[in-house]
């Protein structure tokens, strides 16, 4: 599937506004990035999500990044997928994700053999598995996301996390890590943004474990240290958060979605650093 080289995270598309959300989804596509993602985490109606922004746009890609499997059975998946339009079929990419056990409880299994169950039940269901992608960052699920999926949509990772799962994958599947960004030059008020964004996954073991095999230690997890924010978070000039995101083409990404970070918050305030951006990346 086509995602473009540059595409958009942004949970302001889905939880935003529906208004401001479909005009700037409008804007991006127009700019050229090519996929819009969205988050899915907390379950919801995010199907009528996904028909507001694949109603609103005419070519973009429109992906879940991610759904939560804990909160949508296969069934409700692919009766939507299957209900759409083929032209519009054609635009979807799902994304599939394991979440965390804090948020789950008792319900939690073990995260590899659970997401291969769910893959069992949706391809018995006829949904194609080049338009599902997983939310892998440990290598057990990177290699299940190469085996059964179009390939890899990680989240709040580095370029060394990049190049690893590179490895795992092998050539010719999808590498799709999200990356945040701040268009600040001052690197204390950028750190100050991206610290906000980031505090509540500090406590999500899956996250924490993943940063540990980067090498950030405990100490910086625990403080949201300068050090953990660096290696998470590109920020500066648009030419700094450029060679961000060359750093993750080099090591073997074949596209980027961007989450951009700003201090009001929200897609309006968003928009202008997503025009700034296409400058030089589309």
């Amino acid at each position: 599937m086509n995602l473009g080289r540059i595409g958009v995270w942004s949970m302001e598309l889905r939880f935003g506004d529906k208004a401001e959300g479909a005009a700037a989804a409008v804007e991006l596509e127009d700019l050229g990035y090519g996929t819009l993602w969205v988050p899915g985490g907390i379950g919801g109606d995010v199907m009528d999500d996904l028909d507001h922004l694949l109603a609103a746009t005419n070519k973009a890609m429109i992906a879940t990044g991610i759904l939560n499997v804990w909160k949508h059975e296969p069934a409700e998946i692919a009766s939507w997928f299957n209900a759409l339009p083929a032209d519009k079929q054609g635009r979807v990419m799902l994304g599939l994700g394991i979440s965390h056990a804090p948020l789950i409880g008792d319900a939690w299994a073990k995260p590899v053999a659970a997401m291969r169950s769910y893959l069992d039940q949706l391809a018995a269901l006829d949904l194609p598995c080049d338009q599902l992608c997983l939310a892998a960052l440990g290598p057990k699920m990177l290699a299940l996301s190469g085996e059964r999926t179009a390939g890899a949509h990680p989240y709040l990772i580095n370029p060394q996390h990049t190049a690893e799962a590179r490895k795992v994958l092998g050539p010719g599947k999808l590498l799709a890590p999200e990356q945040g960004v701040v268009l600040e030059s001052d690197p204390e008020k950028a750190r100050a943004v991206a610290r906000k964004a980031v505090e509540h996954y500090a406590r999500l073991p899956n996250y924490t474990n993943n940063w540990l095999r980067l090498g950030i230690t405990q100490e910086d997890i625990d403080s949201v240290s300068d050090r953990l924010i660096d290696a998470l978070f590109a920020y500066g000039d648009a030419a700094a958060i450029k060679a961000r995101i060359d750093e993750h083409f080099a090591a073997g990404a074949n596209h980027v979605c961007l989450q951009v970070m700003t201090a009001d918050g929200g897609i309006v305030a968003a928009m202008p650093v997503f025009r700034e951006l296409a400058k030089l990346l589309l």
